[in-house]
């Protein structure tokens, strides 16, 4: 299957000010958020993607639109509805100081897969919805593209977070525990039996390696996925050659 890098939209003033934005409209990137969004671009560079999907607020627009302008060739950014942010409900455009005294935020914190929030969706639904939706675009890009193709997701923190935990294979109740920092990306690779978590919440360095290896004729081959993990852990990253493969052991 192909890889997808689920990244977080650069910061808003609304994450500076402790609001809880949900799916406010008008709510833009500030100064830090543009910078983050710059930098994850910077990163990208050197990876041509196969797909750019973005959930449709400004936010998330915001940084896909950074991140294609630094991309080596030409590329649209789909809008994925899917990838929005949870549905909050009356909660939001509230301060969390002030959702925190709320009997709901023990279970939003405690027992997410119990928690519905008023007049909006619950945790669980997010999580279906977002899995569904980042499943659904891993498949249609390797039909496209290729097994070894790289895409991105443009998202927000609990959805990210979501998706991450089912990869993990994670109970939603413990998806708390997965830290989603504005600006940053994380990588999935999934195969047939299982997804691989390559990276998470990361903010700095080259995502070059993940570059797609040159293919010596025009005609695309089919490439044989492996889904066995590397005992031992494996050699790590080689040239032309991703994790989720078999390793040396020890």
């Amino acid at each position: 299957m192909a890889t997808v890098i689920l990244a977080r939209h650069g910061r808003t003033s609304s994450n500076a000010s402790g609001v809880l934005a949900g799916r406010s409209k008008g709510v833009h990137l500030d100064e830090t958020g543009i910078k983050q969004a710059e930098d994850a671009a910077e990163r990208l560079a050197g990876l041509p993607l196969a797909a750019l999907v973005s959930s449709p607020l400004e936010r998330c627009r915001e940084t896909a639109a950074a991140i294609r302008r630094r991309q080596p060739a030409p590329i649209s950014i789909a809008s994925e509805r899917r990838l929005l942010e949870c549905d909050y409900g009356s909660w939001t455009g509230r301060e969390l100081k002030e959702l925190a005294k709320e009997p709901l935020w023990r279970t939003v914190q405690g027992h997410p897969s119990a928690a519905i929030f008023p007049e909006g969706e619950s945790m669980a639904q997010m999580l279906s919805r977002s899995v569904a939706a980042v499943r659904d675009w891993d498949a249609r890009v390797e039909t496209d593209h290729g097994s070894d193709a790289v895409w991105l997701a443009v998202s927000h923190g609990d959805v990210i977070k979501a998706i991450l935990g089912d990869a993990l294979g994670m109970h939603l109740d413990l998806f708390q525990r997965i830290v989603v920092d504005p600006g940053s990306l994380s990588v999935i690779r999934f195969t047939p039996m299982r997804p691989f978590v390559v990276s998470v919440n990361s903010v700095a360095g080259d995502l070059g390696g993940l570059r797609p290896p040159k293919r010596r004729s025009r005609r695309r081959k089919a490439t044989k996925v492996d889904s066995d993990a590397a005992v031992g852990g494996g050699p790590g990253a080689l040239p032309g050659r991703r994790g989720g493969a078999r390793g040396s052991r020890g």
